[in-house]
């Protein structure tokens, strides 16, 4: 049986260590022939800036791990006691140097500055420059995208939907060419599809989900017309927040690909994950017709994944009851139920003499909008006899932002209905 090279959504991803995939609120940057993931580098533990992730792959599917692109710094905007997010990475075409963009802040959030650092290579040491300055004075804004226009021009995008178009070197804001077009919104992405231009923004529901929507126009100057939800509605952007979309090249033409961050507070940095999904116009319109689990990114087709199934069928709210399922083979899936009564599991991998295949890692079973499929899929292993065990942690997983609001979970719900084998 040939092995499957699929983008499997909301899922933890391994590298090429064995480790999660550890890079949020990030981009991708095609280079040489290579995919560049960017993102922020999360702990389990607590929210603060430990750190950008470098990532690549030549097929979006398969990451190897390059290195922590900018730690965090000795003192100052992205030093201790700070927060670092949102990180966004181009190459200027007139001095050849990748620019890295990024939201820094307290931890209370009451001292956004939009920052950036430059590197003469894509995955070496960046060199932190401090805040960006628009008329001298330094943005004072959090949320960011970034778009390169095909002439090279850069633009910076902020929460509310300021837009701003850069200067050739990228390291410094040139023009205001939008203002406040999205009063309300966050996470801003941008494309251009279908001869316009798209803008894409999440509302603020801290780190939950929520209705993604769009607005297009005939230029980045504007004017920018309000185009609604682009993923199905109900879904909650597939239970996910806009982060990126990444123009990519499929045997069947080439596809624009949605990136958007599972967040999963507080455990972000196994549980979280991603949802990577082809988009379409559709009469003029952008969309995210419909949820695919796995599919293949030479095609742009959906795959289920490929292996026998074996019935689980385990349910529970109780901390420390778990489910030891025995298998055979090169990996092992787990299939499930996610909503908003469901909470966190411990999963690994054990061979069949005891010894960790695979580090246990929290793995949610949380979704704001209910969603059935795959949970968990192990990295690849030698094909062999071992075990994957599944324990409820008990923890709920909820939250409140600097509003008071509270937000996650209402119950500690694990819920696994089969596993499929390779």
């Amino acid at each position: 049986m040939s092995r499957q090279s699929l983008i499997i959504s909301g899922v933890p991803w391994f590298d090429d260590r064995g480790h999660t995939v550890n890079a949020h609120g990030g981009c991708i940057v095609e280079d040489d022939g290579l995919y560049y993931l960017f993102g922020e580098y999360k702990t389990d533990e607590e929210n603060r800036f430990a750190g950008f992730s470098c990532y690549s792959s030549p097929d979006l599917v398969h990451w190897t791990f390059r290195r922590i692109v900018l730690p965090q710094q000795v003192d100052g905007l992205m030093g201790p006691g700070r927060i670092g997010e949102r990180v966004k990475v181009m190459r200027s075409p007139t001095t050849g140097r990748y620019v890295m963009f990024m939201h820094s802040d307290d931890l209370e959030y009451g001292d956004p500055h939009i920052c950036y650092a430059v590197c003469d290579t894509i995955d070496g040491d960046y060199s932190f420059a401090g805040p960006l300055l628009f008329g001298g004075e330094p943005i004072r804004r959090w949320d960011l995208g970034v778009f390169q226009d095909e002439d090279g021009t850069g633009y910076l995008l902020v929460h509310e939907g300021d837009i701003y178009r850069l200067s050739d070197d990228y390291c410094s804001a040139r023009e205001r060419v939008g203002e406040g077009i999205a009063i309300g919104g966050e996470a801003p992405a941008a494309a251009k599809l279908g001869g316009r231009y798209w803008l894409l923004f999440s509302g603020k529901t801290s780190w939950d989900c929520n209705e993604n929507y769009c607005l297009s126009a005939p230029s980045m100057d504007g004017p920018w017309t309000y185009q609604g939800l682009f993923a199905p509605e109900g879904t909650q952007t597939c239970n996910s927040q806009a982060l990126f979309v990444l123009p990519i090249r499929t045997s069947n033409g080439v596809t624009a690909m949605f990136m958007g961050d599972r967040w999963s507070f507080p455990h972000q940095a196994s549980a979280a994950s991603y949802v990577w999904q082809p988009l379409a116009m559709d009469g003029g319109r952008l969309r995210l017709e419909r949820y695919l689990p796995s599919w293949d990114p030479a095609t742009g087709l959906g795959e289920p994944l490929d292996g026998h199934l074996i019935d689980v069928g385990f349910h529970s709210c109780v901390p420390g009851d778990s489910v030891r399922i025995p298998f055979h083979g090169s990996r092992v899936a787990l299939a499930g139920r996610a909503d908003p009564w469901g909470s966190y599991a411990r999963i690994g991998v054990e061979s069949a003499d005891g010894d960790v295949a695979t580090e246990p890692i929290y793995v949610s079973f949380y979704a704001k909008s209910p969603d059935e499929g795959y949970r968990y899929v192990s990295p690849e292993l030698p094909e062999d006899d071992y075990a994957v065990t599944v324990t409820v942690t008990g923890e709920v997983p909820q939250w409140s932002d600097k509003t008071g609001q509270r937000f996650g979970s209402v119950g500690a719900v694990v819920d696994v209905k089969n596993a499929i084998v390779r």
